[in-house]
């Protein structure tokens, strides 16, 4: 015969488990309920500028590549050149990281000839907007993850096109974000990758892409999380993106006519790893303020299927389908949806 009391504790942690899940429940549906729409803002889809990190810093050249007409700039930490990998997860882990005599960097004409032939069959835009292109690029001395080699073939890639870019490769900096005063110490590698060198890399590039005035002291404006789902078709995690992104908005922006720039995270630096660091300590907001600039910092999700992309990389190696590299990229059109969001009114 069962005892009582053995019955009264197993329905007592029963109740416990039932409240518990409840609980988080309703924590989920708080969270979700949380995020909002995009805003209209109004802003100008003319002025339109890029950058990221990694992972980020290819998807910021696909995207100004593809974009060209619109997006007048690039910045890029730790990145290679566009349609590095080729469709192939493999050459985007050596090739376009860290090539060597088997694993070589494609070469800098067949990547100019692809680029004009994508151009052509109007993938992307002309070609001849990149001569106009501002680009920014920086490579770390002590980055293990992607050699030098690779930033300076990108940089090779838009001189090749006539743009004039700039590489700043003299940082003791690891494979991060760098910072002026946030973050770990700027020779390491490790989450959240986010380093701490003495350096606005974020300053040093908005200043070469938009002429940037001084930032502001304090970050002043708003910090908006918004639902990623409405630009991907009702489910973000099928083309990888996060349920939500984020987007930091001045004070002077709420009225409309503000620029927009795109900072793209890199991989395992998503709002699923790191939380909101990469919106608050990349250094991109006090620069927003000053400088009537809407920063949008769209979210990558990890996820191991359909789609296996398990470091919330951005996808520029072709995870999302073979279009990946042009406008008509699952993840392209989202953020392309989600800025012209930004410019309705």
């Amino acid at each position: 015969m069962r005892s009582p009391i053995r019955k009264r504790s197993s329905s007592s942690a029963t109740l416990r488990s039932c409240r518990a899940s409840f609980l988080l429940a309703a924590l989920a549906a708080a969270a979700l309920a949380a995020a909002e729409p995009l805003p209209k803002l109004g802003a100008n889809a003319r002025e339109v500028t890029v950058s990221g990190v990694s992972s980020g810093a290819y998807m910021a050249v696909q995207f100004q590549v593809a974009h060209s007409a619109s997006v007048s700039g690039v910045g890029a930490l730790a990145g290679g050149p566009y349609y590095c990998a080729q469709g192939n997860v493999l050459a985007a882990y050596y090739n376009c990281t860290k090539p060597g005599v088997f694993t070589p960097l494609p070469s800098p004409g067949l990547l100019k000839a692809e680029t004009q032939s994508l151009a052509q069959a109007k993938s992307i835009d002309a070609t001849s907007n990149l001569a106009h292109a501002r680009v920014w690029l920086f490579s770390g001395t002590q980055d293990q993850t992607v050699d030098r080699a690779v930033v300076e073939a990108l940089r090779d890639f838009y001189a090749g096109f006539g743009a004039q870019p700039v590489l700043v490769a003299d940082r003791p900096a690891g494979h991060a974000m760098v910072t002026e005063d946030k973050g770990n110490a700027c020779g390491s590698s490790r989450t959240p990758f986010i380093n701490n060198c003495g350096y606005d890399a974020a300053g040093e590039l908005l200043r070469h892409l938009l002429g940037a005035k001084p930032p502001a002291g304090a970050a002043s404006g708003r910090v908006i999380r918004y639902d990623q789902n409405e630009f991907a078709a009702g489910d973000a995690a099928a083309i990888g993106l996060a349920a939500e992104g984020f987007a930091y908005v001045p004070k002077t922006c709420e009225g409309g006519g503000c620029a927009v720039h795109v900072a793209f995270h890199g991989c395992r630096q998503d709002a699923g790893d790191i939380g909101e660091r990469f919106v608050l300590e990349a250094g991109y907001n006090r620069w927003a303020d000053a400088n009537r600039l809407v920063v949008l910092y769209p979210q990558t999700v990890a996820r191991y299927f359909p789609i296996f992309n398990p470091r919330a990389c951005w996808d520029w190696w072709g995870y999302t389908g073979p279009l990946y590299h042009t406008k008509d990229g699952a993840q392209q059109r989202a953020v392309n949806a989600m800025i012209e969001r930004l410019a309705s009114k």
